[in-house]
């Protein structure tokens, strides 16, 4: 085998959990070769260093082997070598504290309940009270 699918490629290499991901970041523009975005159907060869932008993180591998079938995890190790720079990866750590999570709330941390609607409303009309009142003594001074 000399030439494998980038897709097929990332996905038997356990980059993307299935192949339709990996083929939607190829079509997003989130995998690279040589700085250039590149289509799901580009044959990949040996030797060759990718660029998968994966959130906040480039990650860089260099294609050791050539699979199109998913295997273990322990037999995919040896296909690819991991060479993202540590100080890219040190630096999503540090910047990953300005990064909201999506989807992750506590229960009752979403819209208000009808009660808590209710105090609001009511802490509204106070607060419009005391701002009217304000006015009133600052208009007779």
């Amino acid at each position: 085998m000399n030439k494998v699918r980038v897709d097929k490629w990332l996905w038997a290499v356990r980059i993307y959990k299935s192949r339709s991901m990996a083929g939607n970041a190829c079509k997003a523009g989130r995998v690279k070769i040589n700085d250039q975005s590149v289509k799901a159907s580009y044959m990949l060869t040996v030797g060759e260093v990718l660029v998968v932008r994966r959130g906040p993180i480039r990650y860089r591998y260099k294609v050791l082997g050539l699979i199109d079938k998913r295997m273990s995890a322990k037999l995919v190790a040896d296909k690819y070598e991991d060479i993202t720079p540590a100080e890219e990866k040190i630096n999503n750590k540090m910047g990953s504290a300005f990064i909201i999570p999506m989807g992750n709330r506590k229960r009752g941390a979403g819209r208000p309940t009808k009660k808590e609607r209710r105090d609001i409303e009511r802490l509204n009309e106070e607060f419009d009270d005391d701002i009217e009142d304000a006015e009133i003594i600052k208009d007779n001074d």
